[in-house]
């Protein structure tokens, strides 16, 4: 009987006390560490049916494993004498990174030839279809006489059935996808609709009194406010604010305006007389505000200038009231037409991106309109080709069938030619990089095999000096 136990650890240690027979009982045969020259035969014999490339590249491999193994117990010994920390590598850990390297190179290639095939199949597909597709037609025209020559069977009409089948179940599987994708983002639409809704009507009453100050102004009010030859402090202020609020909104023959849309005058005599010249029409410039504030024409620079004012002693409904009726009304008007433009702007970049989630819901149902349609049209087909089968399956069916299939090829070359006409140079590119990894991998499995085998019980500095 052979009992074989790892020195490594308190396992070995504890055995034997609670076991002495394992000592007493037995001949202790101590395995010494493999020479270097036995790791380098291990490592060529196992590494033996393995594509390594030239004979120059397998040689180093075959001779790394030994060094890097000689390498950790050296490092190894230097953790002893420095951190008094035993880190043992027994030849089981070298055959481990021997089994470690194999399947990694064997997997990491696998994968990378295999995304190279892919490619490569892609690529050739793609030119193939784009040099069929000029003649496609009139191959359409020769196959119809071909096909007329051959007699379809059962058989084919039903791999025809069953290949539709098929396609109509992975097209309904993708409009039902999509139709979840739909319901999902209708609900997201209706929820920020609602909340873009629900902050507009907080503000409603803001208009509703900014309307109601106008509405109180006779135009009694405004003549009695146009005959002040030198108004009290704060009127000409107050409607200054007007000034700013319509200044390039209102006619030229109101407000006057630079090339910039800004006011040329906003003092009593050169704008403000200017602009309550009609009284009436002077209101129905104001009352449209919030149609330019809703409509996002209302510039901010007609907006800035007008804070500063409200933030006056003077400029409040119970201070101005005792020097101007109108004076009063039109700064009871512009705070809440001022706050209601504060929070349409607040409000706007829900609505823009409401604006944009309703058009991406519209050409997300335009989609699943043309999918449902697909499918509807396929099964329609389908209906037909089994119909057909059920009766009999004969000549004419098998032509019309084959005709069938000659031009969806057609229209899928076609499609196929313009949904990825771009992916050419990029596939190309791709099987470059490959084929670059491929020859390359070796050398970083060996490097990444050989650092999870061994650098694991090392800390970070001891793990640099290993690399």
């Amino acid at each position: 009987m052979a009992l074989c136990f790892s020195p490594v650890g308190e396992d070995f240690r504890r055995r034997a006390r609670q076991f002495p027979a394992l000592v007493n009982c037995t001949v202790i045969d101590w395995f010494q560490p493999w020479p270097e020259d036995a790791l380098y035969n291990v490592a060529s014999q196992f590494l033996q049916e393995i594509e390594l490339g030239n004979d120059d590249v397998r040689e180093a491999v075959v001779r790394f494993m030994p060094y890097s193994f000689k390498r950790v117990n050296e490092v190894s010994k230097i953790v002893f004498e420095k951190d008094r920390r035993y880190i043992y590598t027994t030849p089981k850990s070298f055959l481990e990174l021997i089994k470690l390297f194999k399947t990694m190179l064997r997997n990491k290639r696998n994968e990378l030839e295999n995304n190279k095939e892919r490619y490569e199949s892609g690529l050739v597909k793609l030119r193939e279809t784009a040099d069929m597709v000029a003649g496609m037609e009139e191959d359409l025209k020769i196959k119809q006489v071909e096909v007329d020559a051959k007699k379809a069977s059962a058989d084919q009409v039903a791999e025809t059935v069953g290949a539709a089948k098929a396609k109509v179940e992975a097209e309904t599987e993708k409009a039902n996808t999509e139709a979840a994708k739909c319901q999902e983002m209708q609900k997201r639409v209706e929820a920020d609709k609602a909340d873009a809704q629900k902050e507009l009507d907080a503000a409603e009453p803001l208009v509703e009194k900014a309307q109601a100050a106008l509405q109180d102004i006779s135009t009694k009010d405004f003549q009695m406010a146009k005959s002040f030859a030198s108004p009290p402090k704060g009127v000409p202020e107050v409607f200054s604010t007007c000034v700013y609020l319509l200044a390039g909104l209102a006619p030229d023959t109101m407000i006057e305006t630079d090339k910039n849309k800004k006011p040329k005058a906003v003092d009593w005599k050169g704008g403000c007389l200017k602009m309550m010249k009609d009284p009436n029409e002077f209101k129905k410039q104001l009352l449209e505000a919030k149609i330019h504030i809703d409509d996002g024409k209302m510039p901010a620079q007609n907006i800035n200038p007008i804070r500063p004012l409200m933030e006056e002693s003077y400029f409040s409904r119970e201070v101005i009231i005792n020097k101007s009726a109108a004076a009063a009304g039109v700064c009871e008007f512009i705070r809440n037409i001022v706050q209601y433009y504060d929070v349409v702007k607040t409000v706007e970049p829900k609505r823009i991106a409401l604006r944009e989630a309703t058009e991406q819901l519209d050409a997300a149902n335009a989609k699943l309109d043309e999918m449902n349609a697909l499918v509807a049209s396929l099964n329609k087909e389908l209906a037909e080709v089994q119909a057909q089968f059920d009766e009999a399956i004969g000549e004419k069916n098998a032509v019309v069938a084959q005709a069938e299939r000659l031009a969806n090829r057609l229209s899928l070359a076609k499609r196929l030619i313009s949904a990825l006409g771009s992916e050419d140079a990029r596939w190309a590119q791709s099987i470059i990089d490959l084929d670059e990894f491929l020859e390359v991998i070796v050398g970083d499995v060996l490097m990444s095999s050989s650092f999870v085998s061994y650098a694991g019980p090392f800390t970070k500095l001891y793990r640099e000096d290993i690399i």
